[in-house]
């Protein structure tokens, strides 16, 4: 018995001596043959690696003598989550929260429970002053995981009414994340949100450099030779084509009225200025408070709208522009032959209406249609002479309900209708009142501001229209070296006789001289060509007011040709703005004037105001009537 127990023994001792030479011979090796291996990975758990921001490009206008975006320089706030003990988080976010004046849930907010383990700083704060900077060094020994950092801010430069143009920046978002992950973004970069700032974002951003840092147990940093920082890269500054002075006279001539304001070099498709009010101020989103936004986004005239581009209407008696284009490219009426106005037709059971209704224009020609706006002119030609489907073939062919590919995020199409689609959206057949109504501009078609710029480019160019773009160059921020240049682009060529173009051109200047801005438009300093217009809007909801027009008129060098399309919104009292505004617009670029100067000049102080503030006053506004057309 005693020599099953003595076995027994001897096999538990062998057992635990083996145990033990297998923990030496496994510490020999750790310690002595792998310990650098070791001391390494040890080290690299004591290492944290940081980003270090860079700052967006900047944004200049065309001659880079005004900048329009830069970056100022502040400060952001991060608390890395797990370096804060699980017991400690509460009070680090409430002593967190005092000190930044930024509510604890707000902090929490951005620190969701998945985000406890992580190891990379989640940011909490940005624009933080450096005195709050220093109360936080105050107390870093209470605040486990809070850290801070230098973070360049985006700064827009009093842009008024370039705020759509250039748009703004904010904090990336999850969903935003998920989509653009792959292209290098991260939790907590900066991103374009609207305009040039989203539509260029990838040029703009730069790249964020990286350092990584040995620190101890209580985060103190420690010399390591393998400590690395690479330098971040600035993003590319962008010029664009906008003329900031012409900007600053189409912001001052347009005012304080609901609507937009597109001028255009039709020789190469350069937006020189587009005006969309009202606008903002895109600093609200780093230097505003939640209620300034609230407030913009609540508006009812929508600020946030860029409606250049991103709101359609009804293009009015512009659009016999395009009816006259048919009429002579399908000779489909003879040039010489009249129509008598008599200020109305009957047709269908109902009176249709010449916007000169008493005695009406009496009889005229195609020549003298379009001078005088006449509705009758067109409502016969229309109906009788061309028809809906040639109707909708010219409008297409200058680009209506189709988006112009301008370099902003959001635009829109606008709309052609057509007797197929009014049969499948209302079950209901195209008749010749359609027809009528379409011919002078009214009914279903819409069409945006950019839109109309490009139909007079298309005339000023016989048939050619050009991409419109904001984009001039992008320059390296260090050497100011140009790395791309933006070239025009052509959007269309109509197949349409340039005689055809020509016949057009000369009708839009006897607007000018002999019919419906014969008075605001007769320029001394240049001749224009253009096309009054007014869109109803419902029975008893007025009327909007186009105006679109090229200058100067039959000159030889088309790089010299500006093109300026102008609506305003029949939310305003009703004015017949466009004209006027037109006639500043025109007189300060030509004559070399800003706003105050061209208003003298044109001795239209009596509906302007010439003071730097008073554009903006409701006040000042034109109150007289004018006659509908």
């Amino acid at each position: 018995m005693n020599d099953v127990h003595e076995s027994r023994i001897n096999i538990f001792r062998f057992f635990f001596i083996f145990i033990i030479i297998i923990f030496s011979v496994r510490l020999f090796s750790m310690q002595i043959l792998s310990g650098e291996v070791y001391l390494t990975r040890a080290q690299d758990i004591s290492r944290r690696t940081y980003t270090i921001p860079t700052q967006r490009g900047e944004i200049l206008d065309r001659n880079m003598t005004t900048t329009f975006v830069n970056n100022r320089d502040s400060f952001a706030v991060s608390i890395t989550p797990a370096e804060v003990p699980r017991n400690s988080m509460d009070g680090v976010i409430q002593t967190v929260s005092e000190i930044l004046g930024v509510s604890s849930e707000t902090i929490r907010a951005r620190l969701p429970s998945q985000y406890l383990q992580l190891y990379q700083p989640v940011e909490i704060a940005v624009n933080v002053p450096f005195s709050v900077i220093s109360a936080l060094a105050e107390r870093k020994n209470v605040l486990p995981g809070v850290s801070w950092q230098s973070k360049y801010l985006r700064n827009y430069n009093n842009v008024g009414s370039l705020s759509h143009v250039l748009g703004y920046v904010g904090d990336i978002t999850r969903d935003e994340l998920t989509t653009l992950y792959n292209l290098g973004y991260q939790q907590g970069d900066i991103v374009g949100k609207s305009g040039i700032e989203r539509q260029y974002d990838d040029i703009l951003r730069g790249k964020q450099g990286w350092e990584t840092k040995t620190v101890d147990s209580r985060g103190r940093r420690i010399a390591d030779r393998r400590n690395v920082t690479v330098p971040p890269e600035m993003g590319k500054n962008l010029v664009l084509t906008i003329d900031a002075e012409l900007q600053t006279l189409v912001e001052k001539a347009l005012g304080q009225r609901i609507g937009s304001v597109v001028v255009i070099k039709p020789s190469t498709g350069e937006i020189l200025a587009m005006v969309s009010y009202p606008w903002y101020d895109p600093n609200i989103f780093t230097d505003g408070l939640p209620s300034d936004y609230r407030a913009l986004a609540e508006d009812p005239h929508k600020p946030f709208i860029n409606r250049a581009i991103q709101s359609s209407y009804p293009p009015a008696s512009a659009f016999k522009i395009v009816m006259s284009t048919a009429i002579y490219g399908e000779n489909a009426f003879p040039p010489e032959q009249t129509i008598l106005c008599r200020g109305f037709i009957n047709y269908g059971g109902r009176d249709w209406h010449c916007h000169n209704r008493n005695p009406g224009h009496g009889r005229l020609n195609l020549r003298r249609a379009l001078p005088q706006s006449c509705n009758i002119f067109y409502y016969t030609t229309g109906r009788d002479n061309l028809g809906a489907e040639t109707i909708v073939s010219y409008s297409k062919d200058y680009g209506f309900g189709e988006a112009t590919g301008i370099d902003l995020p959001g635009e829109i199409a606008g709309f052609i209708p057509t007797p197929q689609w009014k049969e499948r959206r209302y079950h209901e057949r195209w008749v010749l009142g359609d027809t009528m109504n379409m011919s002078i501009g009214q009914g279903y078609t819409l069409v945006t501001p950019v839109q109309m710029a490009n139909m007079v480019c298309m005339i000023v160019n016989d048939g050619k229209i050009y991409k419109p773009f904001l984009l001039k160059e992008v320059r390296d921020p260090g050497t100011n070296a140009i790395e791309i240049i933006t070239k025009p682009e052509i959007m269309h060529q109509s197949s349409i006789e340039p005689h055809v173009f020509e016949s057009v051109r000369n009708d839009m200047r006897a607007v000018i001289t002999e019919g419906t801005a014969q008075y605001p438009l007769n320029l001394r300093s240049v001749q224009i060509a253009g096309k009054t217009g007014t869109g109803q809007v419902g029975l008893l909801d007025g009327n909007h007011s186009w105006f679109v027009a090229y200058a100067p008129y039959n000159n030889t060098d088309i790089d010299e040709v500006i093109v300026v399309s102008i609506i305003v919104e029949a939310v305003n009292q009703w004015e017949w703005w466009s004209p006027y505004a037109s006639a500043v617009i025109f007189q300060g670029y030509f004559a070399n004037q800003n706003y105050e100067t061209a208003v003298r000049a044109l001795g239209l102080q009596y509906l302007m105001p010439v003071t730097p503030t008073s554009p903006q006053s409701e006040g000042s506004r034109y109150t007289g009537t004018v006659n509908d057309y």
